[in-house]
């Protein structure tokens, strides 16, 4: 048996990794983006380490695109057998994967007139709306907590992430011969006591671990500090007369700053001003949360129950059309604009950060992880210039990162939850840059309950004794 990484090894994007049992079962963990320079990653999401109709399944543990959003490829690509999921996480790729291929048809053609002025070939998007529609017919949705068959000789069973509405760390179930092995997938895991969500399950009893290590070698801050320095940036920019430009996922964090927001508002910590969702998206995407609040926790239930409705307050405008996202840039008032996507590499916020970025009274938040290369990485690292859709603008704007909104687990959570596995012939540390892989791997060594510990590369592939 083999587990091949076939990407997010060394790196955070483009989450995928094959298991090969055996009886020569082929299982993919994640399909998702790669997420960085245009070309790379052009590259590296057209072109696929293994043949896609040679898969028995795909497993999704969550609807983020860098974990979902290259299915449609794949789909295009050869591949005709179900993709397992759970319930709410079939819902959100429902919205997710079209919006993806929609970003891409737009950016290339948005491009495609930069490309066509200078005298170069246009590009083609990686995948269209048709391919997003064929691979979502696929999608077989599933409870936590119930084995489900796959293969043959291959059983899954998700349990709670507590990382986005739906997110499930996964159990494969392997039989090998007169015996079986047990894989705990755990990406992305998330964090205790987060607004909205139920807290991690805890594996316990397996051979082998797939960990994630987005935060390895970092604490977090309590996630309600985060609220309060939402508060100082937002009372800091108004004071000024600004805008506070916020990239965010449209899955989850883009529904805790409204949380945040609707309560600093509502307990009078910052003034009443008008905040804009700019994604059809994120409108969809919050349909799905009141469809499954069973999913979330009981302080969050109880919320809704007495009847308080933080997504549906006055000053919430949620933005559907380009004519009314393009109104945005001639207001002239101090606003908060949420928009997608969530790195800063495609999508509305492109425009909102051209219009916005070199005005000093605004302020550009970073609230989420930026992986390499991404123009969210490049503001986060305080570049005094940054590329946009082909040129480039002074950074001017003040720009603030907060890790206190991550939904990953840190260091101390991770090291945690691996000493709670109980006794793991071997852990894999992915979905982590290099550095933050290798320092938990360190750490992970010195447990006394793991074996061995190994950082793949991608394209990897590691026998399973």
């Amino acid at each position: 048996m083999k587990i091949k990484f076939c990407g997010a090894a060394r790196n955070v994007t483009g989450s995928k990794h094959l298991i090969t049992t055996d009886a020569g079962s082929k299982i993919l963990l994640d399909c998702g983006l790669f997420q960085g320079r245009r070309a790379e990653s052009r590259e590296k999401n057209k072109n696929f380490q293994f043949v896609p109709s040679k898969l028995d399944a795909v497993i999704i543990g969550h609807a983020h695109i860098d974990h979902s959003g290259n299915l449609p490829n794949l789909s295009k690509s050869g591949y005709t057998k179900l993709v397992h999921a759970t319930a709410p996480t079939d819902a959100l790729v429902h919205y997710m994967l079209p919006d993806s291929a929609y970003i891409q048809e737009r950016d290339a053609e948005f491009f495609n007139k930069k490309q066509k002025k200078r005298g170069l070939p246009p590009v083609e998007p990686l995948y269209c709306t048709a391919d997003a529609l064929d691979i979502i017919r696929q999608i077989r949705p599933h409870q936590l907590n119930k084995w489900f068959r796959v293969a043959d000789d291959v059983e899954i069973k998700f349990v709670e992430a507590g990382h986005i509405l739906g997110a499930a760390l996964t159990l494969i179930r392997i039989r090998q011969g007169s015996k079986k092995i047990k894989i705990a997938y755990i990406v992305d895991l998330g964090r205790k006591n987060l607004p909205l969500l139920r807290d991690p399950h805890q594996i316990r009893g397996v051979d082998y671990a797939i960990i994630e290590s987005t935060y390895g070698n970092r604490e977090h801050e309590d996630i309600y500090k985060a609220k309060y320095q939402l508060a100082d940036v937002i009372n800091r920019t108004y004071e000024r007369g600004g805008k506070i430009i916020i990239p965010s996922f449209a899955v989850e964090r883009t529904q805790e700053i409204i949380y945040f927001i609707h309560e600093l508002i509502r307990d009078g910590a910052i003034p009443k001003m008008k905040m804009f969702i700019d994604s059809p998206l994120a409108v969809n995407i919050t349909s799905v949360f009141q469809q499954f609040m069973s999913w979330f926790d009981d302080e969050t239930q109880q919320y809704y129950n007495r009847g308080d409705d933080p997504f549906g307050s006055a000053e919430i405008e949620y933005v559907r059309s380009v004519d009314r996202s393009k109104e945005l840039n001639r207001i002239n008032r101090s606003a908060i604009i949420i928009s997608a996507s969530g790195m800063a590499e495609a999508g509305r916020i492109l425009h909102h950060l051209i219009n916005n970025i070199e005005d000093s009274k605004n302020t550009i938040m970073i609230v989420g992880f930026m992986a390499q290369n991404t123009l969210g990485r490049k503001l986060a690292d305080q570049w005094k210039e940054v590329p946009i859709l082909g040129d480039k603008y002074k950074v001017r704007a003040e720009v603030i990162v907060s890790h206190s909104f991550s939904a990953h687990a840190d260091r101390n959570e991770l090291l945690d939850y691996a000493k709670k596995l109980g006794k793991v012939k071997k852990i894999f540390v992915v979905h982590g840059e290099e550095t933050q892989a290798l320092e938990l791997g360190m750490h992970l060594q010195g447990l006394k309950n793991i074996g061995e510990v190994f950082v793949p590369h991608e394209d990897d592939e590691v026998e399973l004794n």
